[in-house]
Formats: structure tokens, sequence, C-alpha cells
């Protein structure tokens, strides 16, 4: 699908970017890249990483851009002031977008499958990743999380894999409106809630990818994709809800720790079911892998056994460590969705539960602060915590119009314990002084891999207490 031509990647080390190099390397092209964390010093792992795939690093300086020939693929957060973009413009280099390239190996292959949702788009393309794997269909996956079953000593940033030409997975982004450059054979709907667009605009992406798909696997227990699925073709879809009436329900929920059992429940047989990933968010994750799998020729029984080994994604309720009586737990938890999943979670077992939150960009705080708001008011029980920082922020100008200040403000006032701490270092360590036996440490974001570096330093903090 290269077409025998260079590929340089400006932000490689990207969650969506870092699999896309990743794969190209894995089927024969030439690739190169650059990134301002590479250049900051900051995560060398990541960068040695791919270094060991065969793929060069240059500064992010235009050094590495020295041909026409050189495809140009370039990250959302990358601006056109940076100097290598100014050095492909000055060479005439074709350029891509992330998704450009991502929709055109997902369109190209005999059989692919699209993870559409505003939450667990990257579990449930881990979970068809396993399943596809251990029953040898040899599928190409592409995914913005380190997936836990493929990550090895020589592989630790597995958020990719490279198998066949035949099958490709992939999770689809509706943030930027890119979800509309893919033709699913398989579109996998997980839910629409507010993230970065408005509910319109997410009917409408997502109703578009729905309905170019041959089958589409919904999740009717959410109430907007269960609307979008009444305009769907019946015989083509394939509905799956968490305690519901749907093709393929879950029931009698039992959670442990880091673990839930259910029984899946279709029309012909229900089947016994131990996920070894916790929360009723990720038994519904798990239904939209089944019915995935099951779309694309797997057999039920076996996508049911094979789905037991999944061991879940990097930074998706991450067991850090436990010092003092306290446990520290990492989390991509970014939106009102997704927090309040991994809340739910927590919940489930007895303790406070001391949250850190960084936002992942002021104009997500802007989109979402009402249902931010609320989900925290709802969510937090009285006695938990929750501080806030400053808003990740990786370079560009941005609008500040609504701050992490501001969602605390509002919080407070009603009556929940929630603090501003703009520095993430001195938030980290207010946390961990207010921390008692008992109680659960958790680290929420996204955008920003270092946070699973502050999750451990926490984890430290304990220790020498």
């Amino acid at each position: 699908m290269h077409n025998g031509k260079p590929h340089f990647f400006v932000g490689i080390g990207g969650s969506g970017m870092m699999p896309l190099a990743m794969i190209l390397a894995g089927q024969g092209a030439k690739v190169a890249g650059s990134d301002r964390s590479l250049d900051s010093g900051r995560l060398p792992a990541k960068f040695d990483a791919l270094r060991a795939l065969g793929i060069d690093m240059f500064a992010q300086d235009g050094s590495g851009i020295v041909s026409p020939e050189q495809v140009v693929v370039a990250s959302a957060a990358v601006e056109a002031s940076v100097p290598d973009m100014v050095r492909a413009a000055d060479l005439g280099c074709p350029r891509l977008t992330r998704a450009e390239l991502n929709a055109r190996l997902f369109n190209a292959a005999r059989m692919s499958i699209g993870i559409a949702g505003t939450s667990g788009k990257s579990t449930v393309t881990g979970m068809i990743a396993w399943i596809l794997h251990s029953l040898g269909r040899d599928p190409t996956v592409m995914n913005g999380a380190v997936m836990k079953n493929f990550a090895s000593p020589d592989a630790p940033f597995a958020s990719a894999l490279v198998g066949g030409d035949e099958l490709y997975v992939s999770e689809v982004d509706e943030s930027d409106g890119s979800i509309a450059l893919y033709s699913p054979h398989v579109a996998v709907l997980n839910n629409i809630s507010l993230d970065h667009k408005s509910l319109d605009e997410l009917r409408a992406l997502f109703g578009d990818f729905a309905a170019k798909a041959r089958a589409t696997i919904v999740n009717v227990g959410d109430a907007e994709s269960a609307a979008l699925a009444t305009a769907l073709d019946r015989s083509r879809t394939t509905t799956f809800a968490v305690e519901g009436e749907a093709d393929l329900s879950a029931r009698n929920l039992s959670p442990e720790a880091f673990a839930m059992r259910f029984d899946l429940v279709t029309a012909d047989a229900t089947l016994p079911v131990r996920l070894a990933v916790p929360g009723a968010h990720n038994v519904a994750n798990a239904l939209a892998a089944i019915g995935a799998v099951t779309a694309a020729g797997i057999a039920l029984p076996d996508a049911v056994r094979a789905i037991e080994g999944f061991t879940g994604l990097r930074r998706r309720f991450e067991w850090v460590g436990e010092a003092g009586g306290v446990a520290v737990i990492d989390d991509f938890g970014h939106n009102p969705d997704k927090i309040g999943a991994t809340l739910d979670t927590l919940h489930a077992f007895p303790g406070r539960v001391l949250a850190f939150f960084q936002p992942h960009g002021f104009g997500p705080l802007k989109v979402m602060r009402r249902e931010m708001v609320e989900m925290f008011v709802n969510k937090l029980r009285p006695d938990d915590r929750l501080v806030l920082s400053d808003p990740v922020y990786q370079g560009g100008t941005v609008n500040r119009e609504v701050t992490s200040g501001d969602i605390v403000t509002d919080i407070a006032a009603s009556g929940r314990n929630a603090r501003h701490i703009p520095d993430r270092d001195a938030a980290a360590a207010h946390l961990v002084a207010q921390a008692q036996p008992g109680d659960r440490i958790v680290v929420m974001g996204a955008r920003d891999d270092t946070l699973s570096q502050l999750a451990a330093s926490m984890l430290s903090l304990l220790e020498r207490r």
C-alpha cells in the first residue's frame, strides 16, 4: 500500500501516528520521523523502540526531509510553521494527514473492521485484535493505545499489530471529522456522547459511517446509538446491550476487583464469560468486539473463549501498585463518559477515591463544561477528593476561555470536594498527602504519555511516607 515510497512522520510519537509508522515499517516501507518530545528529551524509550524497528529519527528542524519523493505525514498538532512542514512545502513533498494514510490502508483491505464511538474504541479494537490473532486470522491492527497482549520487552509500545493484508482493524476518529474517510465492511458503533463536537455533528458522522457498512454492530444500551440504529437496515445490523434487550445481551454481571463475570445471552444460547478487565463499560466493549468478529466469520463460542484471554490496554484502569494501603491506578479517562465509567468501577468496592485529572485541552473543556461538571457532581461521593491541574499544553495557539479553575468552581458549588492546583506535580503531592489506608488514587487524562510517569511518581511518594 505504501507503493515503495519513503514516508516521513512529523509528530511520529503521537498515539495515532506511532502505530501507523510501525505498520508501514513492518510492511517494508522506508520510514523516518521527528517529534518535539524527542527534541525535548521526553519519553526516550518510545523513540528508542521506533529506532529498533529500523525507523530513523530526526530533530524537528527540517533535516529529515531531503527529497520530494518523501510522503510527509503530519499529525493534527503540527502547525505549518514547524521547520519540517516548511521544508516539505519548499520541496513539494506529497502530504497526508494521519487519518488519510490510515483510511487508505483500511479501505484497501479485503475485510475491514472499523470501531467508532466516543468511548471504548481502543479497548474494543484491542479485544478484536486479540480474538482474531489468537484464532489465527492474522489481522493488521491500528490502535491508539498499547495492547498488553502484544507488548513485550522487545515491543514495549505495541499499539500496532502487523499481520497480513487481508484483514485490517482500526479505531476511527470522529473528533476531526475524519471518520468520513472510512468505508468499513464491519462497523462498530459503541456510543455517542459529547467530546469534541456537538451532538448534531456526531449523529451525522456516526450515522453516515454506519450506513456504509455491510454489517453494523450497535450499542442499543446507549440512547443516542439506539436512536441511530432505527435508521439502519435491520438485516445488516447486530444490536448489543448490557442488561437490555438486544441480539447480544449481558446479564448477571458479577464484578471482581480487576475482572468481570457475566452471562452472554443470545436468541440461541447463554454462555458464561469472564473478562480479565473490570467494569460494566468493559462488558459493553466485549459485546461490541464479539459482535464484530462474528460478523467477520468467527464462531460465537470461539470468540467467547478467546476474549477471556484479553489482558487490557495500557492506561485503561491500569494497576500501578500499592503502598501503605493506598492503591494507585493509571487511567485514560478524559471525557464525561470515560471518567464516569472509571469512577463507577472504583465505587463498586469500598474506599475513598482520590482523583487527579489533567484535561486534554482547553477546547474540550469549553465543549463539555456542563456535562463534565454534572458527571463529577453525580459520580463523586461526599468523601472523595478531586484535583484538577491545568490542561495539557504542547505548543501552539489555544483559546483559554474555559479553564480547569472554572470547572472546579462549578463542581465545588454543588458541594463536592474539588480543588484546582495548576501545577500537576503539586497536585499529585497534595493527593498523596491526603491519602489514607484503603484509598484509591486514580490518575486520569489523555494526550500525554507522561501521565504514567506521574502515577509512578505518586506511588514512589507513598512508599517514602
